[in-house]
């Protein structure tokens, strides 16, 4: 079931997002300063590619000071937009039970498109 539902993933928009954030990256590494935030959108985007199946999970010591201050800095560049697009994603496909597993892979990214920095994926 989880193949399945990544296919229809990519099929359903999951590639375009992903591609949106392969780009995204690419642009926040032109200046040294950006580059942990291209890093950080390269992470979004591959689990953009594959998200059935897969968990987002704090890493081991490190929601320090530095990812604290990373997060706040990525919350007010742009990840509060990508936080809403990925939660109203995930109300629009809630709307019919067919969308559920979809809205709440939304749901999932919206939880790692707010805080990035810290957490990995497994």
């Amino acid at each position: 079931m989880k193949i399945l539902g990544n296919i229809l993933w990519l099929l359903l928009g999951g590639l375009e997002t992903a591609i949106e954030y392969f780009l995204g990256s690419l642009v926040m590494m032109v200046t040294i300063i950006g580059i942990p935030f291209g890093l950080q959108s390269i992470k979004l985007g591959v689990f953009c590619l594959w998200p059935f199946g897969s968990k987002v999970v704090t890493k081991e010591g490190q929601p320090g000071c530095l990812s604290t201050l990373m997060n706040v800095i990525w919350f007010f560049v742009g990840g509060v937009w990508i936080w809403l697009t990925h939660i109203l994603f995930g109300v629009v496909f809630f709307i019919t039970i067919i969308g559920i597993p979809f809205g709440k892979q939304h749901f999932k990214m919206a939880h790692l498109a707010l805080t990035p920095f810290g957490r990995e994926i497994v």
